[in-house]
């Protein structure tokens, strides 16, 4: 799904001005994968070629290296299809799925310096489209007062537009919420400053 500099630019105006009315921080981050499952194709093709020799063997009287040749055009052939982006990700059981994209969040609220903000009072609004997965994570200040249950209508929102093509839309409903749920809890400080970039990260 692609995001245009358009798009980017409203995610990054929306941010703006959420952070207006909150002394909170909101980061966006869209992946377009939490990890590239490598090995799936790899553990797949070989479990079919493997399966190949049985029936020729029960079956015909094919010599063993025109056996074993079918295996090898058989393992490439299949290594290629299930290496297909969609097809590699779908190989991965969903609890798998999900837990890459956990931890792809929680990687990204430490690598965009999230937890470095003086008053702890960051949030991130991270989505991974392979998985379809989109969670709200928040510094130790905010989770102490919201409730996860709070943030639900921003995950919500980022999820209905997946299949849409209106992604940044979702985002930009999303960073609504969470700065109407920020500014109640966190309202605007004149001494507070911009400590982290108002736009959509790419990875």
């Amino acid at each position: 799904m692609h995001i245009s500099r358009e798009d980017q630019a409203r995610i990054s105006a929306a941010i703006h001005a959420a952070e207006q009315k909150t002394s909170g921080e909101i980061v966006c981050v869209l992946a377009r994968a939490s990890s590239d499952y490598a090995a799936l194709p790899v553990i797949w093709a070989a479990l079919i070629a493997l399966s190949v020799p049985w029936p020729l063997i029960a079956f015909t009287r094919l010599p063993v290296q025109h056996i074993f040749i079918a295996q090898l055009v058989l393992f490439a052939a299949a290594l290629l299809i299930l290496s297909l982006g969609n097809i590699r990700v779908a190989l991965a059981p969903r609890a798998v799925r999900r837990v890459n994209a956990h931890r792809a969040a929680m990687e990204q609220f430490v690598i965009r310096g999230i937890t470095r903000t003086k008053a702890r009072t960051g949030v991130l609004i991270f989505v991974s489209l392979a998985e379809c997965y989109a969670r709200i994570v928040a510094d130790e200040a905010i989770d102490s007062k919201v409730k996860h249950a709070d943030w639900q209508g921003a995950v919500d929102a980022l999820t209905a537009q997946f299949g849409d093509e209106r992604l940044a839309d979702g985002f930009i409903a999303a960073i609504e919420r969470c700065g109407a749920v920020l500014a109640e809890h966190f309202p605007a400080d004149a001494a507070a400053v911009n400590e982290l970039p108002d736009r959509l990260f790419l990875i």
